[in-house]
């Protein structure tokens, strides 16, 4: 009897072996960033020194602003636009040209 159990301890790892034995999953693929990710990227890289409650605060105010939007340009800049493409044109044509172009109408 004894010598039957001291085969079956023996034994026992051999038999336990591929019971336990497991492969490594493999690791996951990288996500690619997502806006968020890259948004608190910059946010820290702006944030700089800043510590505590300034920190904090500057961050919130950051990563709760949208981005910026295209800026619609200002009268003196759609005049000066228009008249860079109005050229050589003169009296009634350069008139009609320039009320099309200011009011961003397609002109004629």
């Amino acid at each position: 009897m004894k010598k039957a159990f001291a085969a079956l301890l023996l034994a026992s790892p051999l038999l336990a072996s591929p019971v336990f034995a497991q492969t490594a999953a493999p690791a996951p693929a990288p996500k690619a960033a997502n806006s968020q990710q890259n948004k608190m990227s910059t946010c820290n890289t702006q944030a700089g020194d800043k510590k505590g409650d300034d920190r904090k605060a500057f961050m919130k105010d950051c990563l709760s602003s949208k981005p910026a939007a295209a800026a619609k340009p200002t009268q003196q800049e759609k005049m000066k636009t228009c008249n860079a493409q109005a050229g050589d044109k003169k009296g009634d044509d350069r008139k009609a040209f320039m009320k099309s172009c200011l009011s961003n109408k397609p002109s004629a």
